[in-house]
């Protein structure tokens, strides 16, 4: 399986986390074309069809990732 680098990663569910807070709070429709473009393109990134489901795969991309940066103890 093909995974996005861990910075589009972090970067992107950063986004989408940091729009769905400012759309809650102002629910402009700027913010909220903004959010649907970000989620669209984690959706597309991860294999998803809802954020949330994005989010989820996404972190456990980046945990996954963390992981197999971290050198083994000997």
């Amino acid at each position: 399986m093909i995974t996005a680098h861990p910075s589009l990663l972090r970067e992107l569910v950063e986004r989408c986390e940091t729009l769905r807070r400012r759309l809650a709070a102002d629910n402009s429709p700027e913010t909220a074309r903004q959010l649907e473009d970000a989620t669209y393109t984690l959706c597309v990134i991860t294999g998803t069809r809802q954020l949330d489901t994005a989010l989820f795969v996404a972190r456990r991309q980046l945990t996954e990732a963390m992981r197999r940066e971290q050198p083994l103890p000997h």
